[in-house]
């Protein structure tokens, strides 16, 4: 690996390309590296564990919106879309739109946290759909989607985008541009117009996860990735993008970032170095925010030591910085404590998720989340005698270097009404690569079996199963066997009554 620094350079010190962290981004795209088996199981593993949540969401609002607006757009040659029959294609930007939707709807997928958040998994659905538009192998899908999670992972690594309030999106979308241009073997030049164009096209603000959290949420990344594809479409046509994108004097680290004393520190792979950040990243057990997972675990092993809810004088849960502001009281979000908060702000409220998950000794994808549940006067009482502190030390820990030491859990201590402390932390998920209960394929086939139990049949369950494990092997017909279509009768369509469309 390789460390790359990152600055404002004025105007009059004409940057060249060869210096641009856009241009290094887009020589590792367009190297000639070479997957080894673990990277392409892992790949086949996030393909797995995509389909898994996408069709568990399929009927949910935001992503029938999606859907619908993707279906006003067919093209015979196009791509397909999660749910229907395959024979139905549509442009493939519009297919990145409604199946990444339906990816990040249940904020149940896969995640990396460093400087900053991510989803790495919100490349797939973009590479995918490119993918089958143009007639690509599983083979060049491979090291599209490397590509793709190599670039977020080593952004999110080295620039900070939260503490500025631009959503994580930002770095997404230069990662789906350069995965695409691996995927399509692209010459460098146009990688790096289009890193470009897309990182100047998807800065958003992180409103979108804070105060009254919509179903933008969900939409967020799936417009990254239909930004990206129509950037890559105008640079292949020969358009040019804003440069020096991130080191130029009026641009995003000057004038959205840091500003121009700053210096950040982006690590790359080597040239022809294998991409292997994929296997830094890890799912989710529990369809809540990542943060949440080991303290939902937590909860479920303190859950047995307490015989009466009822008797808890207070809850104290210490974590990180980033626990704390986001998802935590740091937030000073009233929305997170209120019980007719819409699913999306109860996703981001660890005080509602461990008061929950305590009571029950489980968490649930659509149970957890009803109105009813979040409305129970016991849990209401639970829920807002729960309070976040920020420890310096879970902080440090949430920002290791090193992947065996780096944490995103806490130490939680429930105080009882008759003075016994009951005290547990946990650094890691259950399911994470350094947990309890790692996930292995096995565990990704079950998650996928669950989600989709009675909404596919078991032929089709069978088909995309075969299919995503001989990914390396399949020809461009073939990956339209990767977004799976379920029984006719589980889809619900929508009135356009509300759309001019």
């Amino acid at each position: 690996m390789r460390n790359i620094i990152v600055k404002t350079h004025p105007s009059s010190a004409l940057l060249k390309k060869e210096d641009q962290l856009a241009w290094k981004i887009a020589e590792i795209a367009a190297d000639k590296s070479r997957p080894s088996a673990e990277t392409i199981e892992m790949v086949i593993n996030r393909i797995i564990d995509n389909a898994s949540v996408a069709i568990a969401s399929l009927n949910r609002k935001p992503v029938i919106s999606a859907r619908d607006m993707a279906l006003s757009h067919p093209r015979k040659d196009g791509a397909t879309l999660f749910g229907l029959d395959p024979k139905v294609k549509v442009h493939c930007e519009w297919a990145a739109w409604a199946n990444g939707t339906a990816v990040r709807e249940l904020d149940y997928h896969d995640t990396f946290l460093a400087a900053d958040y991510s989803h790495p998994g919100d490349n797939i659905p973009a590479i995918l759909a490119v993918a089958q538009q143009s007639k690509s192998n599983g083979m060049d899908l491979i090291k599209g989607i490397l590509t793709g999670y190599e670039v977020q992972v080593n952004l999110v690594k080295g620039i900070c985008l939260h503490e500025h309030k631009i959503d994580h999106i930002a770095h997404l979308g230069p990662s789906v541009a350069a995965g695409i241009g691996t995927l399509l073997k692209l010459n460098k030049d146009i990688i790096y117009q289009s890193i470009q164009q897309a990182l100047h096209t998807t800065i958003s603000t992180r409103q979108s996860r804070k105060g009254e959290i919509s179903s933008w949420k969900a939409f967020a990344p799936s417009h990254a990735g239909k930004l990206a594809i129509e950037s890559v479409d105008r640079c292949m046509r020969g358009e040019g993008a804003p440069s020096p994108i991130y080191e130029g004097e009026d641009s995003f680290i000057a004038y959205i970032l840091s500003g121009p004393d700053k210096e950040y520190t982006v690590p790359l792979p080597e040239i022809n170095q294998e991409k292997r950040a994929i296997l830094e990243t890890y799912t989710k057990e529990h369809s809540a925010e990542y943060q949440s997972q080991a303290l939902i675990d937590l909860a479920r092993s303190m859950s047995k030591k307490i015989k009466d809810i009822n008797e808890i004088s207070n809850i104290e849960i210490h974590t990180s910085h980033h626990t704390h502001y986001v998802i935590g009281t740091g937030a000073n979000d009233p929305q997170k404590m209120d019980p007719n908060a819409s699913r999306e702000t109860l996703d981001h409220s660890i005080m509602y998720i461990f008061a929950v998950a305590l009571e029950d000794g489980e968490w649930h994808h659509i149970n957890s989340y009803k109105r009813e549940r979040a409305n129970r006067k016991n849990t209401v009482n639970l829920w807002r005698k729960i309070k976040t502190f920020e420890d310096p030390e879970w902080t440090k820990k949430y920002h290791d270097p090193d992947p065996k030491k780096k944490s995103f859990g806490g130490k939680v201590k429930i105080f009882m009404k008759n003075g016994k402390i009951i005290e547990e932390e946990r650094g890691v998920a259950d399911a994470h690569p350094n947990g309890l209960r790692p996930f292995r394929r096995s565990n990704y086939i079950e998650k996928f079996k669950q989600l989709t139990d009675g909404i596919i049949t078991i032929a089709d369950s069978k088909k995309f199963l075969n299919s995503v494990q001989n990914l390396k092997n399949l020809k461009a017909r073939d990956l339209l066997n990767l977004n799976p279509k379920i029984r006719k009768s589980h889809i619900k369509k929508t009135s356009k009554i509300n759309s001019i469309f």
